[in-house]
């Protein structure tokens, strides 16, 4: 496996990290990784392995804000700027390598992200994986952080909210959770601005499941705690293609692909992956 390292420019100049993780060969295809909101690209390692032993590219970018990237924590000014920073991601994979399939797979804040690009744009990737989609969240979005989000989203964007996320909300694993809690890449703040442009993007998205039109997986934890399970199968269901699949894995938490069944989990991605090339 070779790791790569590299920054790209996202929307407004915005300086992004990006790393890949290539298999020996040529790549089967590219999987794109979206994360979650106050964390990073590198917390997808049972993805990279498994994939990268499978003769597949596995990328990921840290969002603005986050990570290894530039940019106030857990901060956006407008939803435009996630929209146009994963189209210059998808671009920086997919230019110097056009002849191999591009899927991408986006996690909670990141489901949310390529939900809303599959929806608004025609050049989209071959498929997408769907993980943890904030369809009714109740983590951060408790009611009296929703109301200050709101508020003050226009008078004082940058007010900072502290998300409350703890790392047992993620797993069940133990080691998980502590790895979690004492990463120094870690934030868990948010901005006001970003929590009001976040709940436009929820409402805006449930409201036209009929635009998704690529192949779609989605998964999710059965005991989520932040975004609840009902949620995604009632979106689900409301989706008019034929080329979807939702799997449910009835005790995990927020994160299937690092909680104790994450073998399980990670195998699906990428056994539906594999029956969708060529």
């Amino acid at each position: 496996m070779i790791h790569l390292q590299d920054r790209f420019e996202g929307y407004g100049g915005t300086a992004l990290f990006v790393q890949g993780w290539l298999p020996d060969g040529e790549a089967r295809a590219h999987l794109a990784i979206v994360h979650g909101i106050a964390e990073h690209s590198g917390r997808y390692s049972n993805v990279v392995t498994h994939g990268t032993r499978g003769g597949f590219a596995v990328w990921g970018f840290d969002l603005r804000g986050h990570g290894r990237s530039e940019g106030r924590p857990g901060h956006i000014r407008s939803w435009a700027e996630y929209r146009n920073d994963l189209s210059a991601f998808l671009a920086y994979i997919s230019d110097p390598r056009p002849e191999a399939p591009c899927f991408v797979l986006g996690h909670s804040l990141g489901a949310l992200i390529v939900l809303d690009y599959v929806q608004t744009s025609s050049d989209g990737p071959t498929g997408a994986i769907i993980s943890a989609a904030p369809i009714e969240p109740t983590g951060v979005a408790r009611p009296h952080l929703v109301a200050l989000a709101r508020l003050l989203s226009t008078v004082w964007p940058t007010f900072t909210l502290n998300l409350g996320l703890a790392g047992k909300a993620l797993s069940r694993d133990p080691e998980v959770a502590a790895a979690y809690e004492s990463d120094p890449l870690v934030h868990k703040v948010a901005t006001a601005r970003w929590g009001s442009e976040c709940l436009a993007a929820v409402k805006r998205v449930k409201s036209q499941p009929q635009a998704i039109r690529l192949p779609s997986l989605f998964i999710h934890g059965g005991k989520d705690p932040l975004n609840l399970a009902r949620g995604v199968s009632a979106f689900f269901e409301q989706l008019t293609i034929e080329d979807k699949l939702l799997r449910l894995y009835p005790d995990s938490l927020h994160e299937p692909h690092n909680d104790l069944d994450a073998a399980v989990v990670v195998g699906d991605i990428f056994a539906w992956v594999t029956s969708h090339l060529g």
